[in-house]
């Protein structure tokens, strides 16, 4: 069985990746914060197209929550590895910087950034005694371009990208490939409070994307076709170029 971690795998693009790996055979272990209904029901969805997968609730920005875990999952499963990391969780607290309390540029950067360096650093060992890996990490079109507004999510989403191109070149004699994913303008609970007229002019392609087109991007990622494939940042966005 090939095993599959999903962080923030309960809604949105995190969900539609679940699936889509889910479908190419992995076993997903679908991480959530707090959410369980929402955990629950993508755990039906994968179960309606016949994969299978169970429940790993932890914070992400947590190290003590992850490595407990990660170590019962470990003793359970003694002979398998997690061999496809998706660093999806991520969190927005947007204001402009004047404006920003402490707090809410912490929270964004534990959550995006601190959250890829605990849990990637937990799974990384096993990939590489297997010599066997992809970490896929979901930055975003505001870690490429910027926007106002965004100055800590927008550096944590920077960060992850400058981590996944150093972290490609420390992994890859081991057959480990780090990529990127960044998303554009997606219809999800994230993008709820965003008016779509406000910015589809922008956009070359006329709408948002949606979920299913991130997890493609991903599922591509994860297989044996991208195997050659390290360092990168793919976009998904709707020909919106930086």
């Amino acid at each position: 069985m090939k095993y599959a971690l999903v962080t923030g795998g309960s809604r949105g693009i995190g969900r539609a990746v679940c699936i889509a790996l889910a479908k190419e055979g992995y076993s997903v272990l679908v991480n959530y914060a707090r959410n369980h209904k929402a955990a629950e029901e993508t755990l039906q969805l994968i179960q309606e197209v016949k994969g299978t997968a169970e429940l790993m609730p932890f914070h992400v920005n947590d190290k003590s929550e992850i490595d407990k875990a990660l170590d019962a999952w470990e003793q359970a499963h003694p002979q398998e590895y997690i061999s496809v990391l998706v660093n999806n969780a991520g969190i927005r607290e947007d204001n402009l910087m004047i404006f920003m309390e402490d707090d809410a540029w912490n929270r964004v950067l534990e959550t995006n950034l601190y959250g890829f360096f605990y849990i990637t650093r937990r799974v990384l060992k096993n990939m590489l005694v297997k010599r066997n890996g992809r970490i896929i990490n979901i930055t975003s079109l505001s870690g490429l371009a910027g926007m106002a507004g965004q100055t800590n999510y927008s550096a944590s989403k920077a960060g992850l990208i400058g981590a996944s191109k150093s972290l490609a070149l420390e992994v890859a004699p081991r057959k480990v490939t780090v990529n990127c994913v960044a998303p554009g303008f997606i219809e999800t609970d994230m993008t709820q409070d965003i008016d779509p007229a406000e910015h589809k002019d922008r956009i070359p392609a006329r709408r948002f994307g949606k979920p299913h087109e991130v997890a493609a991007a991903v599922r591509f990622l994860a297989s044996d076709d991208a195997s050659y494939i390290t360092g990168q940042v793919l976009s998904v966005n709707g020909g919106l170029h930086t």
